[in-house]
């Protein structure tokens, strides 16, 4: 049986128009283990408009700040 990501659980972590960012932090954060989740809104025929979130849960919202922090 698959299980339905709740939404309300997910938090905005980072947001680019860059995805390849996104993945590289995503990667990172594998790393330390924690879930992420890369919401494309990016128009796939004008590149330049639209945004991609990178999605992490609630609980680990903070730890995953903290990673960032220190990877700046």
């Amino acid at each position: 049986m698959k299980r339905k990501m709740n939404q309300s659980n997910w938090v905005t972590l980072i947001t680019s128009n860059k995805t390849y960012q996104l993945q590289l932090i995503e990667g990172k954060l594998a790393e330390k283990g924690i879930h992420s989740v890369i919401m494309n809104k990016i128009d796939s025929s004008y590149l330049q408009f639209g945004e991609a979130h990178l999605k992490v849960k609630f609980s680990d919202l903070k730890k995953a700040q903290e990673i960032l922090s220190n990877n700046e």
